[in-house]
């Protein structure tokens, strides 16, 4: 079943400029919890999940629109665009990922046009996709696989499988907790969290590797639980959500930093946020790589962002 606010609880829409940490709320709902914004290749929309169905939102103005999902069913926060803008990528509580036609260049109102495509395969056992990357020129995508062993222990580990369907490309294969798998903007990397960097659980930090396998290496080093790296549009700069010191997964309803990692590898933050589930799961960068979307959850008793 899709999240659901709290009593007193409200879900705002936020767009941040990533330089001068100025804060615009786009949008606030007390009875639609939404999350995990992405931004449209042209600029003009974002798309926005809720109550199992995906949303279009102009940046500026309008109201939320549905789109239909084509019998791809109830979906979760993880969700991609293409880089063309006609294709939703999305996994689906059937535990599989897949296309969504978006009816054109999104932030076209015209109608989809046609049912959704399931891309991945069965691999049995429980086994289960979460889409979080598309590389650059639209071909394929990655994804965490969780399967399930022998012995009941969980598993998740790095994927990519083409866009069209076909083979899917394990890269990383051990008992890690593994989360977040997104391409960097040139294609030949691919970032994402992990539990591997600590023998201890509850230490979650940034990590990449090539796109087609190989050497990986830790980008983050600290005491906090480092969650969902969203290079920008020009690869010089890493945004993801920063949970407290000794955090489990990544759960809802807490206070975590939004931090941005700079290309010289200081590290600063640009928001204070009641959330983590949700807030940044997926892409969320403006293409022009200015601003980024995020999401809070702010209770009654708390404060909101400063708006600009």
């Amino acid at each position: 079943m899709a999240r659901q606010l709290r009593d007193g609880q409200r879900a705002e829409l936020w767009v941040i400029d990533v330089d001068t940490a100025a804060a615009t709320l786009r949008l606030s709902s007390d009875t639609l919890l939404f999350e995990a914004p992405n931004w449209s290749p042209d600029g003009a929309s974002l798309v926005l999940n809720g109550d199992g169905r995906l949303f279009r939102l102009g940046v500026d103005d309008g109201d939320l629109e549905e789109i239909a999902l084509g019998g791809a069913g109830e979906i979760n926060n993880d969700h991609v665009i293409s880089p063309d803008g006609r294709t939703a990528y999305v996994s689906s509580e059937d535990g599989h990922i897949h296309a969504v036609p978006l009816g054109g260049s999104l932030g076209d109102s015209s109608q989809d046009d046609g049912g959704a495509r399931r891309v991945t395969n069965d691999h049995g056992g429980g086994f289960r996709h979460y889409l979080h990357g598309v590389s650059p020129d639209g071909q394929l995508l990655a994804y965490i696989g969780l399967s399930v062993d022998g012995a009941g222990m969980v598993r998740t580990n790095v994927h990519t499988i083409p866009a069209a369907g076909g083979p899917d490309a394990q890269l990383t294969d051990d008992s890690f907790p593994d989360d977040g798998a997104e391409f960097s903007p040139d294609g030949q990397w691919i970032y994402f969290n992990s539990e591997r960097g600590s023998a201890e659980p509850g230490h979650a930090q940034l990590f990449c590797l090539p796109a087609g396998g190989g050497t990986l290496e830790q980008l983050t080093f600290d005491e906090r639980v480092n969650w969902f790296p969203h290079p920008s549009p020009d690869g010089t700069r890493i945004a993801y959500v920063s949970f407290p010191p000794g955090t489990l997964g990544h759960p809802a309803d807490v206070d975590v930093v939004v931090r941005v990692l700079e290309a010289d590898g200081t590290v600063r933050d640009l928001a204070h946020v009641f959330g983590g589930q949700g807030t940044m799961n997926v892409p969320s960068w403006d293409p022009t790589g200015r601003r980024i979307a995020i999401v809070a959850y702010p209770l009654q008793t708390l404060p909101p962002l400063e708006s600009s």
